[in-house]
């Protein structure tokens, strides 16, 4: 065969490469063939497992090494490889650095690639320097770097230096444009977005999108609903923005609402608007909306895609069907990455099952995967809602002895919170003492609520006193602080509590519940405003309670205020939001079905006690989903052994 003809079909196979066991098949035979120098098949090889192949970006520094003089083409290619990667930021302007020393003039694509590693790692410094560079070279005001100079000052919360980059692009396009308008959403500064897309010269539907993903991102839902019925037209990613948009604001209603719309109008959901609505599922406890979502899955062939069978999976998990969850991870996946094995575990994890979370950890490892920062969360996580100190203890360890991960603020947290938990308060406040990093919010508070569950006002007031010199107005710490001192009898600190809370008008979050019932969620508030749904969820409860205090149930009312009557006392624990989404599903839903409550809050003593009583007198299942846990109730017991 000439060498024509091998270069031919060199050239052919590189176009159809998809993994880096095949590049280097491929390279394999360039080399046996003397065409691995030839410049356009070392150009492509280097493409390929720098920018495009997943895994393979070593493998592009080895075939970049062995390349005497590298052109333009090929540092930029292993820029634009390590800017995109995981890897420090400084590792992209190393390659810089040597680009310069060996006299390789850089171009517009190196700035541009090189701006893009520091926006990945929010660099303003090296930003920065980038640009200063970029000036030097007289390539500042080119359209590809100008462009990417504005989404780098974006990243970096600049806004008045990503407006001056777009001004001195002599004539910027689309893209520019789209850029600075994302630059102030990323501030909030929705007047000036608006200003600008009013302003500009011509749209092109990611200009729309932009518009939308600010408004959702603003929580300005009415305004993103109005432009989007608006829109000339509409593509996958105009439908998911809108999906996961009102999802994250909690408008779990509206998400469902955008899917089945989008269904009617004949467009079949993608890969993102699937997950966007099974978050929206999960988030919200919409049980039998997941089990609909999962026959679509299988209709459309997304079942076994690694990003939508995960999201299906935290669906079953946070709606209390871990068998079902475990089905999903067990049967249904594909190939099971990190994600996978992470998400498996929390699921575990928030069920209480910590010996089950330990035993998949062991079959991760097994399986040959290594774990990161992020599973060991998890893993932390499980130990600690099921009272295991002593292996949570050895995971901590582990990760830098045996994995060389460092400790983040997250995994001290979960280690405050595994003592804590666990009652061991001295040893969770000595452990935050000696924490080689500082404390931040999180850590506190997590302490303070260590504090509210065993009780311990000493410590509670030195952790509070922290708090309110890192995070002064949050209501949640005065409430438990609060809670601490009413169940310790001190009714006077309860008073100055409240006092401080008017004088600072610090506002209390509210809590609320949420249940799925035929298809439809149901919001329950707790002391909201009164309508024929709770008027119905009241009615049944105060029947509940009749009947649970011929069984011996006493309402636990010490941490209700104590200038009011007991009467009023047992009334304004009745109101929680939790004890009326039950009482609402006793009522709409057919005996022997599971109940299923989402709760945005945790679950206090005595909706707990309730709960565990309801499932004991009137023998059915409930199943609450709190800030922390899941709580599953039968026949009088709860899954969490009242370790919560």
């Amino acid at each position: 065969m000439s060498d024509s003809r091998h270069l031919q079909c060199l050239l052919s196979s590189l176009s159809h490469c998809r993994s880096l066991v095949h590049l280097q098949q491929i390279h394999a035979l360039a080399s046996k063939t003397g065409l691995d120098t030839d410049p356009l098949v070392a150009g492509k090889l280097l493409l390929l497992s720098a920018a495009i192949l997943p895994d393979a970006l070593d493998y592009a520094r080895r075939l970049f090494s062995v390349v005497p003089s590298p052109d333009p083409f090929m540092y930029n290619t292993l820029i634009r490889g390590v800017s995109d990667s995981d890897e420090p930021p400084h590792h992209a302007f190393l390659l810089y650095s040597r680009m310069c020393r060996q006299s390789v003039a850089p171009d517009s694509f190196t700035f541009a690639f090189l701006l893009k590693a520091a926006a990945n790692s929010k660099s303003l410094v090296l930003g920065r320097q980038v640009h200063s560079h970029s000036v030097r070279h007289g390539l500042d005001a080119h359209l590809f770097v100008g462009t990417t100079l504005v989404s780098m000052y974006a990243v970096c919360g600049r806004v008045a230096s990503a407006r001056k980059a777009f001004d001195d692009i002599p004539q910027p396009n689309v893209v520019a444009w789209n850029a600075i308008i994302t630059a102030h959403f990323r501030v909030d500064d929705v007047t000036n977005a608006e200003r600008l897309f009013d302003q500009m010269p011509w749209r092109n539907l990611t200009s729309w999108n932009v518009m939308l993903a600010g408004y959702t991102g603003a929580g300005e839902l009415e305004a993103a609903r109005t432009l989007f019925r608006d829109m000339p037209q509409k593509d996958p990613v105009s439908w998911s923005t809108m999906i996961i948009g009102f999802a994250s604001h909690g408008h779990f209603d509206d998400a469902f609402g955008f899917f089945r719309q989008l269904l009617r109008e004949g467009l079949r959901p993608n890969e993102v608007s699937l997950t966007g609505v099974l978050s929206a599922c999960s988030q919200a406890g919409a049980f039998e909306t997941g089990k609909i979502l999962h026959g679509h899955m299988k209709k459309s062939g997304l079942s076994t895609v690694t990003a939508v069978a995960n999201a299906l999976l935290n669906v079953y998990a946070r709606c209390g069907r871990i068998q079902m969850a475990c089905q999903v991870f067990d049967r249904e996946m594909g190939k099971k990455g990190i994600v996978s094995w992470t998400s498996m575990i929390a699921a575990l994890a928030m069920h209480g099952h910590g010996d089950k979370a330990i035993k998949l950890f062991n079959e991760m490892e097994e399986h040959g995967l290594k774990p990161d920062g992020v599973i060991f969360i998890s893993l932390l996580y499980a130990c600690s809602h099921s009272g295991l100190v002593e292996q949570g203890y050895h995971f901590f360890h582990r990760m830098e002895d045996v994995y060389g991960i460092k400790h983040s603020i997250e995994h001290y947290g979960c280690m405050v919170d595994l003592y804590g938990r666990a009652g061991l308060l001295d040893a969770a406040y000595n452990f935050v003492m000696r924490m080689p990093i500082e404390p931040n919010a999180i850590i506190w508070r997590t302490l303070l609520g260590a504090c509210s569950i065993h009780g311990n006002v000493g410590l509670a007031e030195l952790v509070k006193k922290k708090l309110s010199e890192l995070e002064p107005r949050d209501s949640g710490d005065y409430v438990l602080l609060s809670n601490i001192y009413a169940v310790a009898g001190k009714w006077k600190d309860v008073a100055n509590i409240r006092r401080s809370m008017n004088e600072e008008s610090v506002r209390k979050r509210p809590g609320w519940s949420s249940i799925e019932v035929d298809k439809v969620l149901y919001m329950f508030v707790a002391n909201n405003e009164c309508c024929s749904v709770k008027e119905e969820a009241y009615g049944k409860l105060m029947e509940i309670l009749s009947r649970l205090r011929k069984e011996g149930y006493i309402p636990e009312v010490t941490s209700v205020l104590h200038d009011i009557e007991e009467e009023e006392k047992e009334d304004a624990i009745a109101q929680h939001s939790e004890k009326l989404a039950v009482a609402f599903g006793m009522a709409r839903m057919s005996t022997g079905s599971v109940i299923m409550i989402v709760k945005n809050l945790r679950i206090c003593r005595d909706c707990h006690l309730v709960m565990k009583l309801i499932s004991k007198v009137y023998e059915r299942e409930i199943v609450v989903r709190d800030r922390s846990r899941f709580h599953s109730f039968r026949e009088g017991f709860c899954s969490c052994r009242d370790y919560w």
